[in-house]
């Protein structure tokens, strides 16, 4: 699979396994407006990893953590062929050439690896096994990491409830048999992370689930279940009718996707507008470059970038007409973090051209362009 580009180093990876307290960085992502749960898996040591239900309109927050962390995407998966939002798997396979994963009984389009209970998703040293767990739709997917210490259900299970059996060849006698044999017989001990919540729980476990879930725990039979589902009497999502077409393309749009006019800006995982030093300098003639370090450091030995103009942090609400409208603008500190404030200043103030210069002048240094040293007495 091709490798994400802007990598961090080896380092930062392992600094971020070592706090976590084990080989395996996971992190949970949210869509406020579908209510969804995206997961981020990778192997610390062999750097690779894989993204569960990720939702279109979030790309690129999730291609831009993937990035910060140095992560070699191997495969972006859904539980399955979702009703209430789009998946991002075809943008992330377009960005990072990861492969595309969904049950091979949801018919979809784009998909490279298409899922039968049983199989294995490897990243690195670590892998997920498909358990097939149908009902909610009939090509749901539970993904069980391979310690049996996590599970994602997607809609199959909720936290103290499950998803919904009247569309997409939906049956709650089979939902009934998947939870209770496939994901009732993990670990008592499992946590089941869930597709969707919308009152701010992110996480259960097995255990929890054949206690207290109302439906099918604390002794419910499937007679009860059953009853209970064939009466909710649903709406169906609100956006059905955009969301399944999308899906079955695995989330590859009708049209192309418009892209910057003026450069190739990215977003960090902070939603800062971003531009490599490579960029910058292969088109400096073309932009005006901010620099809002202090005036003792623009005459210091970190130097500066060539025809650069200098207005130091503080005065930049004061002085920002003098920055030239004809021309986006590229700004630029020490590291990146002064700034990415001058940057936000900016963009409230109706600059829509502009983008911080990633890394600042440290990381430009080290990419080998040049900077003007002023000559020390």
């Amino acid at each position: 699979m091709a490798s994400a580009p802007h990598a961090t180093p080896k380092a930062a990876i392992s600094l971020l396994a070592a706090a976590g307290g084990g080989p395996l960085l996971f992190r949970q992502l949210f869509d406020a407006d579908t209510g969804t749960f995206t997961y981020l898996l990778a192997d610390t040591a062999g750097r690779q990893g894989v993204i569960i239900d990720s939702v279109f309109e979030q790309h690129q927050r999730d291609l831009s953590l993937i990035r910060e962390l140095g992560i070699e995407l191997v495969a972006s998966i859904d539980t399955h062929v979702h009703a209430d939002h789009v998946t991002g798997s075809w943008l992330m396979h377009a960005a990072t050439g990861c492969a595309i994963g969904l049950a091979a009984a949801g018919g979809a389009e784009n998909v490279t690896l298409p899922f039968t209970h049983g199989d294995r998703v490897p990243f690195g040293n670590r892998y997920l096994v498909v358990r097939s767990t149908p009902g909610h739709t009939d090509g749901c997917l539970t993904y069980v990491l391979d310690d049996r210490s996590m599970a994602f259900t997607g809609d199959a299970l909720l936290v103290r409830g499950c998803g919904r059996c009247d569309f997409q060849q939906g049956d709650a006698h089979a939902l009934w048999t998947s939870i209770t044999e496939q994901i009732f017989s993990l670990p008592e001990s499992c946590l089941l992370y869930p597709g969707h919540d919308y009152t701010g729980r992110s996480v259960t476990s097995v255990v929890e689930e054949k206690s207290y879930n109302a439906r099918l725990g604390a002794g419910a039979t499937e007679r009860d279940f059953v009853g209970h589902m064939e009466n909710m009497k649903l709406p169906h999502p609100h956006r059905i009718a955009e969301a399944l077409p999308g899906n079955l393309r695995s989330g590859k749009p009708r049209e192309p996707q418009a892209t910057p006019a003026w450069a190739p800006v990215a977003r960090s995982y902070a939603g800062l507008p971003e531009l490599t030093p490579a960029w910058v300098a292969a088109h400096r003639q073309d932009v005006t470059v901010v620099d809002v370090r202090s005036a003792e450091e623009l005459e210091g030995p970190d130097g500066r970038v060539e025809g650069s103009l200098s207005i130091p942090l503080p005065d930049l609400e004061r002085r920002s007409a003098e920055i030239p409208a004809d021309r986006p603008v590229v700004v630029v500190c020490h590291s990146g973090s002064r700034s990415a404030l001058a940057t936000q200043q900016l963009l409230k103030a109706g600059r829509a051209e502009v983008a911080n210069l990633r890394g600042g002048l440290r990381l430009w240094a080290d990419e080998g362009y040049p900077l003007e040293v002023p000559q020390l007495t």
